[in-house]
């Protein structure tokens, strides 16, 4: 037998333990009776008054739930008070000088033209125009837009066209119509009419026809006459320096130089170094730029002129200047050019198939191939990677139609397989000038182009050909070369 503890009793509570405990409670006396109010009140609060009527459907919780509901609408709406109507007051109808100004001030006259404030609306006294009358003057602005001639932006500007015939005979006596630049404002001033179905004549014309000269057409006793209105204009050029730091691109930028003439800038330093290689942060970058500002306040900025690199002590300074063949390029201050790089692709595509020993798609069998394949789209221009001279131009075997050309330093290069030829056999050319179209002639899967290199007669890989052009000015063009060497150099920084 467990142990058994005894507890005395207070206030008629008796607690005791022991091998077998009684649950404690409250009780009135020596044992408590449940009521049948307490019994009913136990088993109410064991039923789910409220179930989820959307599970156990048709079930007797489900129906005991649905009574519910049921019964509480009903009771909502047996004990709704009701909402009884309120009755307002009725204004008086409007009439007279009364309706008139609220008449007015309705959407009726903003229909007949009317925006703001208080109009009063049309009455019997008032006459209807049959047209509005016109303006004695009209003033416009139009734009010249790219490859816009001057007399059809006057046309549809409103000017009738013998009078915009006549402004672009005047205007083309002073400047060239086609330079007039794409975006040149045009004011004009368009005069009284004698009706509604011919054009109005134009009385004055104003447009900046060129950077320095502003022209003004005017409407006298005998028709169109113009006046020149010549601006001066400073043609120093810009010159700006600065450190390299983090980035050659952003701190040239930074200094004011213009996107165009800093990447011109960086092309030509990567014809004599490595842009990532060779220049540190605290090499210093120079660049001369054109310029031109106008009397009346405009800045006009043009090519680069002079990039020059100081690599402590070790200086670059090149020059742009027009060689032998009317071709402006590179000079350094010696009047030497020189051009270095590797071989661009002669056509805009894919290569699909490389330099080397692969089996052939239409022989079947391991075979050599001398050169790279470049898919492109049928007709695309194929364009000479280096200066050279056509060698031959014609139909060669499997190679359908091949151009071959023959380069400077015992390198030569052929195109096949083309569709069709744009130079003939003895024909110059120069880099990047079209010599024939991409076609599928000769041994071909498709429309590509087979590009072979050779260097000193040995088949090689056309990637791995780079080139050295070098050029020497002499003569008058050497000492015209000199002299605007001078010209940049005296340039002040930011003058």
């Amino acid at each position: 037998m467990g142990p058994t503890v005894f507890l005395r009793t207070v206030e008629g509570l008796e607690l005791a333990g022991g091998t077998a405990a009684r649950p404690f409670g409250r009780l009135t006396g020596p044992a408590a009776v449940a009521t049948p109010i307490d019994r009913l009140r136990d088993a109410a609060a064991g039923i789910d008054w409220a179930p989820d009527l959307g599970t156990q459907i048709g079930s007797r919780t489900w129906w005991r739930g649905l009574a519910t509901c049921t019964a509480l609408c009903a009771t909502t709406v047996w004990l709704a008070p009701g909402i009884r109507p309120i009755t307002g007051a009725t204004p008086a109808p409007l009439a007279g000088t009364a309706w008139e100004e609220q008449r007015a001030q309705t959407i009726t006259p903003l229909a007949w033209g009317a925006d703001t404030g208080r109009r009063m609306g049309a009455g019997d006294l008032v006459a209807p125009l049959a047209q509005a009358p016109e303006r004695p003057v009209v003033e416009l602005a139009a734009t010249m837009g790219q490859g816009d001639r001057l007399a059809s932006v006057l046309q549809r500007a409103g000017v009738g066209r013998s009078d915009a015939r006549a402004a672009a005979d005047l205007v083309a006596g002073a400047v060239d119509a086609n330079a007039i630049p794409s975006g040149t404002r045009l004011a004009l001033t368009l005069g009284r009419r004698p009706n509604r179905s011919v054009a109005r004549p134009l009385d004055k014309l104003t447009l900046r026809a060129r950077f320095d000269l502003a022209l003004t057409l005017e409407r006298t006793a005998n028709g169109l006459s113009m006046t020149r209105q010549p601006i001066a204009v400073d043609a120093t050029p810009l010159r700006i320096q600065g450190l390299v730091g983090a980035s050659l691109y952003r701190s040239a930028r930074a200094a004011g130089a213009p996107a165009r003439a800093v990447e011109s800038y960086i092309k030509a330093l990567a014809t004599r170094l490595s842009i990532g290689r060779d220049v540190s942060a605290a090499d210093t970058f120079d660049l001369i730029v054109e310029r031109e500002r106008a009397a009346t306040g405009e800045v006009r900025l043009g090519q680069l002129l002079f990039a020059g690199l100081d690599r402590g002590g070790k200086s670059i300074q090149l020059v742009r200047f027009e060689g032998e063949r009317g071709r402006a390029d590179w000079f350094d201050a010696k009047g030497q050019t020189e051009r270095r790089g590797f071989m661009g692709m002669p056509v805009a595509g894919r290569i699909t198939s490389s330099y080397g020993r692969r089996m052939h798609p239409l022989l079947g069998f391991m075979r050599m191939h001398k050169g790279l394949d470049i898919g492109a789209p049928y007709g695309a221009p194929i364009y000479a990677v280096l200066d050279g001279v056509v060698q031959f131009a014609g139909r060669s075997g499997g190679y359908g139609n091949l151009v071959k050309l023959r380069h400077a330093g015992g390198v030569a290069s052929a195109y096949g397989h083309m569709s069709r030829f744009a130079v003939r056999s003895g024909t110059r050319v120069r880099q990047g000038q079209v010599i024939g179209y991409v076609g599928s002639t000769g041994i071909s899967t498709g429309p590509h182009v087979h590009w072979e290199v050779w260097k000193n007669g040995q088949v090689v890989n056309p990637k791995s050909i780079t080139f050295a052009n070098v050029a020497q000015l002499s003569g008058e063009r050497l000492r015209a070369f000199r002299q605007q060497v001078a010209t940049l150099r005296a340039v002040k920084p930011g003058a």
